[in-house]
């Protein structure tokens, strides 16, 4: 039996900014030093990001429209962990079921009754009852649906949400499984006056995926893209270049310059003893998805593997037009790849990997293959 990627959909919340509105935001907030405002223009500029999503309508600079902060520059008092989630739980759960609805109605031949498994992916809030009871009740889904919660696991996290619908797959023969990936980082924002934050403030954004794959035997599978394995590796003694924590003030996140450099100094390794195990090398991969944690990381990738720039495009692209999204992000990618596989719009491929980073730090991988 084959796992089968059917389909991936992506939503993202109402509010659409461009990064230099966003930069503009930024500059209007009145309790930065004069050193870090200056920089703000030239990271933002060049972030690779064009437009970037929230789900709140604060980010427009419009005090009289701020639903989120204290109608005032200083943006004081701060907004509490609190009154954050609550906009979680608001908003979360919309762009959850607008993801998952179309990935259901992209499927072949699938309608929500027929799902078996549900897995949601989140590290951006909590709540019990929470978004997968929702999509259960708004989809109509079955009631006997097995759910899986996957929380606070970071950027890679729909890699985690990957390999347990692999693994549901590989031991159901009727396993028909959602998994929803959804993050509101933009309720996070801090007003912090150091160069580090104002980089996260920068590059994060909202957004939701969904995906449905499929217990298929060879004569359903074949032809299409299929999950074939994944593989993680945790970088021994890196616990501080990047951690994700729960404040008085929101999540608040540490993202180490150091990052894109380490992961990149362990990834040859890492991509060795993945490909080995299928007799396969960098060689023999058609397509890359890489979760654009920031420019940086794509750039560094695409020297150190000697990746061509079509390599790296949907990448690039991803993050161009939606910024980083955490863990729903490479859902983005891999939806470009897949609708380009299915239409033809491509050269056929046979073997893809995709990658994405986390705290730990962790590299997460996973090897699709054509049927």
């Amino acid at each position: 039996m084959y796992t089968v990627l059917e389909a991936i959909a992506t939503a993202n919340p109402p509010y659409k900014l461009t990064q230099a509105e966003a930069a503009d935001f930024m500059l209007k907030t009145e309790s930065l030093s004069a050193s870090i405002r200056k920089r703000i223009p030239a990271i933002y500029a060049n972030s690779g990001i064009d437009y970037r999503f929230s789900c709140i309508s604060d980010y427009g600079g419009d005090l009289q429209n701020f639903e989120l902060y204290p109608h005032n520059w200083e943006l004081t008092p701060t907004p509490t962990t609190f009154s954050r989630n609550q906009k979680y739980e608001t908003y979360a759960p919309k762009i959850a079921l607008q993801a998952a609805q179309q990935a259901i109605a992209e499927a072949e031949n699938l309608n929500a009754q027929d799902i078996t498994h549900l897995i949601v992916v989140s590290c951006t809030g909590f709540s019990a009852p929470g978004i997968d009871i929702h999509l259960i009740k708004h989809l109509g889904l079955s009631y006997t649906v097995s759910r899986t919660m996957i929380g606070f696991m970071g950027c890679h996290a729909a890699f985690n949400g990957l390999r347990t619908a692999h693994a549901i797959c590989q031991s159901d023969r009727q396993a028909k499984v959602l998994l929803v990936c959804v993050e509101l980082c933009s309720l996070h924002f801090q007003v912090a006056d150091t160069l580090e934050n104002t980089i996260i403030n920068a590059i994060f954004s909202d957004g939701a995926a969904a995906a449905i794959l499929t217990s298929s035997p060879f004569a359903q599978a074949e032809g299409k893209l299929a999950y074939t394995n994944g593989y993680s590796l945790l970088i021994e003694n890196t616990e501080e270049l990047m951690n994700w924590t729960i404040g008085d003030t929101g999540f608040l996140m540490g993202l180490s310059p150091k990052v894109p450099e380490v992961v990149v100094s362990h990834l040859p390794d890492y991509l060795q003893a993945f490909l080995q195990q299928h007799h396969l090398t960098t060689h023999d991969l058609d397509v890359w998805a890489i979760h654009p944690g920031g420019r940086k990381i794509i750039e560094n990738i695409q020297s150190a593997c000697e990746l061509s720039d079509r390599m790296v495009a949907d990448s690039f692209e991803v993050l161009r037009r939606y910024g980083n999204m955490s863990s729903p992000t490479i859902l983005f990618i891999l939806k470009q790849i897949l609708d380009k596989h299915q239409s033809g719009a491509s050269a056929p491929f046979q073997n893809g990997i995709a990658l994405a980073f986390g705290p730990g730090l962790s590299i997460e991988g996973c090897l699709f293959q054509k049927v």
